[in-house]
């Protein structure tokens, strides 16, 4: 069994345009695979431990096979830290133990990105993020990647300098700009999307009064937004299972899985003002799917001796 690391996936170099593509294929072919809800547990306020299972079966017929952990603990650096191990499902093999981090930001983003494409009104510009490290990093990387012809305001809320650090990471694109909140209630307002990556939020972030017609909201962890269950005109969620168990789930308008929007069986946004959620609770088949893809590249790699994760908070 091989181990690899993040300095080794880093490494590859692979495109944010990949990744959406690698995200697009499992979205439009979710059905062909195992997902059972992961299990979470909290041993501590502000510490959350994350099991992940999924079993995939390609259009071809192949089978990939894997378990991710992922964990939240506040003090640690980075704060979140993810490891998988990859199966060979046909033989019972285990064929790697990976660092996960890179995977876990580069398949949250894509997916994200995906969602906006996919549910944000047309001609969307104004942009608020919350929550500035890898994740919303690489949602708007994937963001500008597939569509380089946007056009984008982008409202930072402030918190902790992270703003500065942000807009260093995209000082080099023209076509967006930035602006700071001091606030939720000010980076809501006026926003055709929110995107939010805080990993804690012990409470919603503002009122129903804040979210204007037609606005998309992204909460990539769930968390700061229960308010727009009761009222928002249409929930999708990337699994059914993932969310069945939210306090809200029988107060929704109307649900629908992301994958029944692309495969035509359900409607998407139907018109510039429905107030839209998406919860991409973040499912494993991603997880899995990039790590069945990036294992080839790295199978005739010699073993390194441990993981070596991320030594630095930002690596996107």
């Amino acid at each position: 069994m091989k181990i690899i690391s993040h300095k080794l996936i880093s490494d590859l170099h692979i495109s944010p345009a990949e990744c959406y593509r690698w995200v697009s294929e499992m979205i439009l072919n979710k059905n062909s695979v195992l997902l059972p809800p992961k299990i979470g547990m909290k041993p501590a306020e502000g510490v959350f431990c994350n099991v992940m299972p999924s079993i995939i079966t390609y259009p071809d017929g192949k089978k990939a096979g894997g378990v991710k952990i992922v964990t939240r603990y506040p003090r640690r650096v980075p704060t979140l830290d993810s490891k998988l191990l990859l199966q060979d499902v046909q033989t019972g093999e285990f064929l790697a133990l990976m660092d996960a981090n890179w995977i876990t930001s580069m398949r949250t983003g894509a997916v994200a990105a995906h969602s906006i494409l996919l549910f944000a009104k047309q001609n969307f510009r104004t942009v608020g993020l919350i929550g500035l490290g890898n994740t919303v990093r690489a949602t708007l990387l994937t963001l500008l990647s597939v569509r380089p012809e946007l056009r984008l305001d982008i409202k930072l809320l402030r918190y902790k300098g992270q703003e500065k650090s942000f807009e260093e990471r995209f000082s080099s694109f023209e076509n967006i700009t930035f602006s700071e909140c001091d606030t939720a209630e000010e980076l809501v307002r006026g926003s055709d999307v929110v995107v939010s990556g805080a990993t804690y939020l012990p409470n919603d972030l503002c009122g129903d009064e804040c979210f204007d017609e037609g606005i998309l909201i992204v909460p990539i962890h769930t968390l700061g937004f229960t308010n727009c269950d009761l009222f928002f005109d249409k929930i999708f969620a990337d699994d059914v299972g993932h969310v069945r168990n939210f306090k809200n789930f029988d107060k929704f308008k109307k649900f629908a899985e992301v994958t029944d929007v692309v495969n035509g069986r359900a409607a998407g946004r139907e018109n510039s003002k429905e107030r839209i959620l998406a919860y991409n609770i973040g499912v494993s088949m991603h997880d899995v799917n990039f790590a069945a893809r990036i294992y080839p590249l790295l199978k005739d790699v010699a073993p390194e001796a441990d993981l070596a994760e991320p030594s630095e908070k930002n690596y996107i």
